[in-house]
C-alpha cells in the first residue's frame, strides 16, 4: 500500500477503523459512496462530469479542425442563401412581382433584427468559448442566457414597436400604391413572429457541436422551402403565405435551440432561469466583442447604398444592373471566406482560453493564408468566366459587357476581401473588442467611403477600381493593427 493513501474497504463492506483520537460521524443511508459528498455531486461536479463536445477543439490537429468548423459554416451560410433565391422565386411566380418588391421593402426591418442577433451571437460565442477552455461552464451558461435575454428583449420590443407604428414604417419604407398592402400583410406577420428569427447556431458552434449547429440551418431551410409552394400556392395566401412560411422554418429552428440549451444533458453547460437575469459585465463584454460585427453589416448596407446612389447619378441603367448583378455573385462566390473566419472562431476562443496560445495562433495563420489563397483563386476564376457569367445574368448585350467589365475589375480585391473580417474576427474571439472594432471602424469610415467617394466622382470605371482599391487597403490596415496588438497577445 503507497503511503497516504486511505487503507482499503474491507470485503465485508464495513468502513475501515477510526484512528484513536477521532470521532467517527455519521453518514446518512445511501450516501456514503466514496469520492461522492454527502448529499450527492456538487453542481459544478455534476456540469463538469457532462460531456464535453468541445474538447477535441483543444487536441485534435489545427488543420483539420478549421477545415471542418470552415466546411460546416460555410455550407449552412450556402444553404441558406439557396433558400433566398428559392423564396424569390416563389414569391414571384407565385403572388407577383409587386409581393416581391413588397417583400423588399419589408426587409430592411428585419435586418434590425438580424444585426442584433449577429452582434450578441458573435459576443456570446466569443464568451462561450473562452469560458469553457478556462473551465467555466456556468459562466458559459450564464453568458449563453444573457444573449437569449437580449435579443428576446430586442425582439419584443422590435414587434411591440413595428406593430403600432406599421402605418407610418411602411411609409418611411416607400411602400406606396399597390405595394402597400402587400408590404402590410407580410410585415405584420413578420413582426409578429420577431421572437423566432434566430437560433443562435454561433453558441452551438462555440462549443464545438458542429453537426448540429449545421442542422439548425439546413433543417429550418428545408421546412420553408417546403412550406412556401404549399402556402402560396397550394392554399393560395401569397405573400402571407412566404411570411408563414418563413415563420414555420424560423419557429423550428428556435425550438430546436430551446431544447439544446435548455433540456439536453450531454453539454457541459445548461441554461438555467437564474442565468436569464441580467449580469452587468457579461452584458458590456457581449455587447462590446459584438458590436464589431454589427458595424461591418451596417457598413456593407452603407457601402451598397452609396455605390448606387453613385451609379443612379450616372443615368446608366446597365451598370446598375451590373452592380447588382456582382453583389450577388460576389456574395456567393464569397460564403466560404465567411466560413473561414466564423469557423476559426470557436478555435481561437477555446484555446485562448484554455491557455494554448500556440494553438490560438496556429488557427489564426493558417485562416489567413487560406482566405488569401481562395481569393485568388475565386479572382482568377471571374477574369476567365465573367463573360458567360454576365450573360446569365444580363440579356441585352450593352448590359452584358458592362457586367463582364465590372466584375473582372471588382474580382481584383477577392484576395484581400477576406483579410478585415478575418482579422476582426479573431479579436473578437480573444476577447479583445478595441482592436476589434478599430478594424471594422476603419475599414468602413477610414477607407473604404472615402474611396469610393473620391473615385466613383470620375465615372463608372473609377467606381469600379474603387472596389480593390479600398479591399487592398483594408487588408494592410488590418494586418498593421495586427502587427501593433502583436506584443500584447498572450
Amino acid at each position: 500500500m503507497t503511503a497516504g493513501n486511505p487503507p482499503p474497504v474491507p470485503p465485508t463492506g464495513n468502513p475501515p477503523p477510526v484512528p484513536p483520537g477521532r470521532r467517527r460521524v455519521p453518514v446518512p443511508p445511501g450516501r456514503g459512496r466514496p469520492g461522492v459528498p454527502a448529499g450527492g455531486p456538487r453542481p459544478a461536479a455534476r456540469e463538469a462530469g457532462r460531456r464535453d463536445h468541445a474538447a477535441g477543439l483543444a487536441t485534435g490537429p489545427v488543420g483539420r479542425l478549421l477545415l471542418g468548423t470552415s466546411a460546416h459554416t460555410t455550407m449552412s451560410v450556402a444553404t441558406y442563401g439557396c433558400y433566398a433565391l428559392t423564396n424569390a422565386w416563389f414569391v414571384s411566380r407565385g403572388a407577383g412581382t409587386q409581393a416581391l418588391v413588397a417583400v423588399n421593402l419589408v426587409s430592411p426591418v428585419l435586418l434590425v433584427l438580424g444585426a442584433v442577433s449577429t452582434t450578441v451571437g458573435a459576443g456570446g460565442a466569443s464568451l462561450v468559448s473562452r469560458s469553457l477552455g478556462g473551465g467555466n461552464p456556468r459562466q458559459a451558461a450564464r453568458a449563453a442566457g444573457n444573449t437569449f435575454l437580449v435579443f428576446w428583449a430586442t425582439a419584443v420590443a422590435v414587434t411591440v414597436l413595428g406593430l403600432l407604428l406599421l402605418d407610418p414604417l411602411l411609409t418611411l419604407l416607400g411602400a406606396t400604391g399597390g405595394t402597400r398592402a402587400d408590404a402590410r400583410s407580410y410585415a405584420g406577420i413578420m413582426l409578429a413572429g420577431a421572437v423566432t428569427a434566430t437560433g443562435f447556431s454561433s453558441l452551438v458552434r462555440a462549443e464545438g457541436r458542429l453537426g448540429f449547429s449545421t442542422l439548425l440551418w439546413m433543417l429550418p431551410v428545408l421546412c420553408q422551402i417546403l412550406l412556401d409552394p404549399l402556402l402560396i400556392f397550394g392554399l393560395g395566401l401569397g405573400v402571407r403565405g412566404a411570411a408563414l412560411g418563413t415563420l414555420g422554418g424560423q419557429g423550428l429552428s428556435l425550438a430546436m435551440s430551446l431544447w439544446f440549451f435548455f433540456v439536453q444533458r450531454d453539454r457541459p453547460y445548461r441554461i438555467r432561469p437564474g442565468d436569464l437575469r441580467p449580469h452587468g459585465p457579461t452584458l458590456r463584454e457581449l455587447l462590446a466583442v459584438g458590436a464589431p460585427s454589427f458595424l461591418s453589416g451596417f457598413g456593407n448596407t452603407l457601402i451598397m447604398l452609396l455605390a448606387n446612389n453613385r451609379l443612379a447619378a450616372t443615368g446608366d441603367p446597365a451598370a446598375l444592373a451590373a452592380y447588382a448583378t456582382c453583389v450577388r455573385v460576389g456574395t456567393f462566390v464569397l460564403m466560404p471566406q465567411t466560413g473561414i473566419a466564423q469557423g476559426m472562431q470557436p478555435l481561437i476562443g477555446y484555446n485562448a482560453g484554455r491557455g494554448l496560445l500556440a494553438r490560438a495562433e496556429r488557427t489564426r495563420v493558417l485562416a489567413l493564408r487560406a482566405t488569401a489563397l481562395y481569393g485568388a483563386a475565386v479572382c482568377l476564376a471571374l477574369l476567365a468566366a465573367a463573360d458567360p457569367l454576365a450573360a446569365a445574368f444580363a440579356d441585352e448585350q450593352v448590359a452584358r459587357r458592362a457586367t463582364a467589365e465590372a466584375m473582372r475589375i471588382i474580382a481584383l480585391g477577392y484576395p484581400f476581401a477576406g483579410v478585415p473580417a478575418l482579422l476582426s474576427t479573431y479579436f473578437q474571439a480573444r476577447g479583445r473588442p478595441r482592436p476589434s472594432l478599430l478594424i471594422s471602424v476603419g475599414s468602413l469610415t477610414g477607407v473604404h467611403l472615402p474611396v469610393l467617394l473620391v473615385l466613383g466622382w470620375f465615372g463608372t470605371p473609377w467606381l469600379w477600381i474603387a472596389f480593390p482599391a479600398a479591399a487592398l487597403l483594408s487588408a494592410a490596415g488590418a494586418m498593421a493593427v495586427l502587427h501593433r496588438a502583436a506584443p500584447r497577445r498572450g
